[in-house]
């Protein structure tokens, strides 16, 4: 066990939650951790099911007294984000998460935590192995693929819970009670490339970095740019006063990371590329000022390169980087009675350009079908000006707010009792496994709740320690009082 971690309490959490991040568990790649969790079962002579999908469910029966106890679910996701800074040499298929204690956060060297959703499957072990605990019939649903799609829950096989209450153990705010999120779907756009017949010479690179990126849904509404967008705003004030040569365009990495690095290949005179960095530079001292507050590390570097390749025609350029400027990404509207709660946004989310075509990915979400459906139109709309194909697939629904659940009021006054303060109840602008959960389920009375997580899905995130113990707490106690 990490030896900073091995010192926090909840000990029995923070054990597992050290042993997850030795295990791979990128979104598609959880089968290691999957298994680590079946072996724990077994060890601990609990029965267990493993779907088709991968999800496991892993069952405790009720303590002593309780066995008429309605049944409770706790659901996490195995797998997390992997992203990593550019200058970090590090592996996710094989080398462990460097976790390390800094005040009050447990916060990696470089890369994501992982604390999402792994302080969730920590907790669910946890009590799994803690015979001391008072419960029901207890159910842990360990679910995969969440982040890239939800596509476990989606597959969620029949017969795996028999549960009357469901806590999704995957929110960041401690004190915060989820009972709602919203719906999204992704567009899958491709944009054929011409390129000229002789090869580019005289190349330089041009990048943006040091955006603080984040969760494409939870974080959407704070300001932060977003790399694709910047470098094609510089790329195109550029185009008006030089000629020059795309050869690649790319950035982001996750449908619902907000792109932190862009970068892209010209190729121009030598003896205009002195004046081309030049202005460059200048209009990006623009763009530093107007997110010096939101994103006071953004970063340029322009160098030569080495890349070898054919550079786009003038037209393909052109409908490139008109593409990524017209793409919708950002907040769309603000939900009108539920005030900061943001209703509908997309994500210009991933931008690859290959020999003979561009891939692009966008993310859009809402509380609101036919509002995500009208901000798909627009997407579809401008990737067809530009000659591109669309492909949209089908999203995950809105999980809908019920203020008069059962299982939210005795959980706001255990919570009372136990801090002596109300908890917030909300909802929020991301998608939760409970909605599509819910369908499969039907009668299932769902709370989501987790200890307080900042900057989710890039490598500043952070868990905040005290809050862990909070979460866990509540957790016991919530446990104990639903007999």
């Amino acid at each position: 066990m990490n030896e900073q971690l091995s010192s926090l309490k909840p000990q029995n959490l923070w054990k597992h939650f050290s042993k997850i991040l030795s295990l791979p568990h990128c979104s598609g790649h959880e089968k290691a951790l999957a298994e680590h969790i079946i072996n724990l079962a077994k060890s601990w002579n609990l029965e267990w099911q493993k779907d088709k999908a991968g999800n496991v469910v892993v069952r405790r029966p009720a303590s002593p007294g309780y066995e008429n106890a309605p049944g409770v679910v706790l659901q996490a996701h195995l797998d997390m984000v992997c992203e990593k800074n550019s200058d970090v040499p590090h592996d996710f298929s094989r080398d462990p998460i460097q976790a390390y204690v800094d005040g009050e956060w447990v916060k990696a060297r470089g890369t994501t935590l992982g604390a999402d959703n792994g302080i969730g499957v920590a907790a669910c072990l946890a009590v799994l192995e803690d015979k001391t605990l008072i419960h029901g019939p207890l159910e842990c649903l360990f679910t995969v693929d969440e982040e890239t799609g939800l596509t476990g829950a989606f597959n969620l096989g029949k017969n795996m819970l028999h549960g009357h209450y469901l806590l999704n153990l995957d929110s960041e705010d401690e004190g915060t009670f989820i009972i709602g999120c919203a719906g999204g779907a992704d567009s899958e756009i491709t944009l054929p490339l011409e390129r000229k017949k002789k090869k580019a010479k005289d190349l330089i690179l041009v990048k943006i970095s040091g955006l603080k990126g984040g969760h494409s849904g939870l974080d959407i509404n704070l300001g932060r740019g977003n790399a694709l967008k910047l470098l094609a705003r510089l790329l195109a004030q550029a185009l008006e006063k030089f000629k020059f040569e795309l050869v690649s365009f790319n950035g982001g990495s996750k449908r619902n990371a907000i792109p932190r690095e862009a970068w892209a290949t010209l190729a121009i005179s030598a003896s205009q590329q002195k004046n081309l960095t030049r202005f460059i530079k200048k209009a990006f001292a623009s763009v530093k000022f107007e997110y010096k507050v939101t994103e006071p590390n953004l970063n340029l570097e322009i160098k030569k390169s080495s890349e070898a390749g054919f550079p786009l025609s003038v037209e393909a350029q052109e409908k490139l980087l008109n593409l990524i400027l017209a793409l919708p990404h950002g907040v769309m509207s603000m939900h009108p009675e539920i005030p900061g709660l943001v209703e509908t946004s997309s994500n210009l989310a991933i931008v690859n350009t290959a020999e003979k075509e561009a891939k692009i990915i966008c993310n859009t979400r809402s509380s609101i079908i036919s509002a995500l459906e009208a901000v798909r139109l627009l997407i579809r709309a401008a990737s067809k000006l530009a000659g591109a194909k669309v492909v949209q697939p089908e999203g995950y629904p809105a999980w809908t707010p019920n203020l008069q659940s059962p299982l939210l009021q005795k959980m706001i006054k255990i919570y009372q009792d136990l801090f002596q303060k109300e908890p917030e109840v909300k909802a929020v602008h991301a998608g939760l496994e409970c909605g599509i959960i819910g369908e499969k389920y039907s009668g299932l009375d769902m709370i989501s709740f987790g200890p307080t997580i900042r900057y989710p899905h890039s490598p500043d995130e952070q868990v905040n320690i005290p809050s862990v113990e909070k979460f866990w707490t509540f957790l016991v106690e919530t446990l104990s009082k639903l007999t």
